[in-house]
């Protein structure tokens, strides 16, 4: 399956250019229903809806990051390798190049590719004992005030223990993929994706000495809002929200669900966080 992003100016070009691959290889490229009108190739579409776990044996993701997440929650219950191909800035999730993109594809069907296992993260928003909504997250949840309105006060507990109380602009929940992303704009620590714990940062806290805490993964994070004004929401991934009132709750644990990432042999974290530190 390819996964493209029709606002990249070289999506077209590069997806006819698999499908040519595939095809010369006798194998069967599909693109989401609505991907696939987008971008020019509507007879290789086909409803998510309509696969099941085995069906597809791989996914290669035209985009940046947000394109990878994206397409990585969509695609979670079909447990199949993702290959992550940047088409934006550098990328922590993506894999190759545009010009490695062919060599690539080689190796993925080749089986010359190591599996990267990413663990998400399961956030719930309660209002009492009534369960609003459900989300899963592969970067972060972030509970945050609306751009004009006050700081808000956001109780916060690990396993039912209290822990403070961030009089703060918000709170980021994030996994150690997340790390990388706003948790680290805001002054978090940076993670080593291969560990089992969450991160908890607060945006702008208004205090000196509120700073990230980083617990086990096998542990609960609540956070209980404290605004006044309706101008307070969560956040995963930066690609949905939901609102929030006073006395809200937002839970989040580590979810069951692993996304697999495909990695060429001899792939380091360490090496991307070198090109990332070069680029800034």
């Amino acid at each position: 399956m390819i996964w493209p992003n029709p606002d990249k100016d070289q999506v077209r070009g590069l997806t006819g250019k698999i499908r040519h691959w595939a095809t010369q290889r006798e194998i069967t490229v599909t693109i989401p229903q609505s991907l696939a009108e987008e971008t020019g190739f509507p007879e290789l579409g086909r409803a998510l809806e309509t696969l099941e776990a085995g069906m597809i044996d791989g996914v290669v993701v035209l985009g940046g990051d947000g394109t990878l997440l994206h397409a990585a929650k969509a695609l979670s219950r079909l447990n199949c390798p993702i290959l992550g191909v940047n088409l934006g800035h550098l990328g922590f999730l993506t894999e190759v190049e545009v010009p490695d993109l062919l060599p690539a594809l080689t190796a993925m069907v080749n089986n010359q590719y190591e599996i990267d296992q990413r663990r998400l993260l399961s956030a719930k928003v309660m209002r009492g004992s009534k369960e609003l909504a459900r989300f899963e997250a592969m970067n972060d949840v972030v509970v945050t005030k609306g751009p004009f309105a006050r700081l808000i006060n956001l109780e916060t507990f690990v396993d039912d223990g209290y822990v403070t109380t961030y009089p703060a602009d918000g709170l980021i929940v994030a996994s150690p993929t997340g790390s990388t992303a706003y948790s680290l704009s805001a002054g978090g620590p940076i993670l080593s994706p291969a560990l089992s714990v969450m991160v908890v940062t607060p945006i702008c806290p208004h205090s000196f000495f509120d700073r990230s805490i980083v617990i086990n993964g096998g542990q609960q994070v609540k956070i209980r809002v404290r605004a006044m004004h309706r101008d307070t929401l969560v956040t995963v991934d930066g690609q949905e929200t939901h609102p929030l009132e006073d006395g809200d709750e937002v839970l989040v644990e580590t979810s069951s669900t692993t996304i697999r990432l495909l990695r060429r042999p001899g792939w380091s974290f360490f090496q991307v966080l070198r090109g990332w530190r070069k680029g800034h």
